[in-house]
């Protein structure tokens, strides 16, 4: 089975990147904010908030997940 990255259109809070990592690596999405926030908190904000960015932008969103009730 050939896994890819997507950001999740079910499970975000912004853009669905940590979402999209917890599924990836079959974690809870909770443990993987924490991970980001605790890193981004001890890097000085700054490369946090880059690579958060960055990863917004280039990852793509999962097409297999149904868009969420609005």
């Amino acid at each position: 089975m050939n896994k890819k990255l997507y950001k999740s259109r079910t499970n975000k809070m912004i853009e669905g990147v940590c979402g999209g990592i917890a599924k990836y690596l079959n974690l809870d999405p909770t443990i993987i904010r924490v991970l980001f926030a605790l890193i981004t908190i001890f890097s000085v904000g700054v490369p946090g908030v880059i690579a958060y960015i960055v990863l917004a932008v280039i990852m793509p969103v999962d097409p297999d997940e149904q868009f969420p009730a609005q």
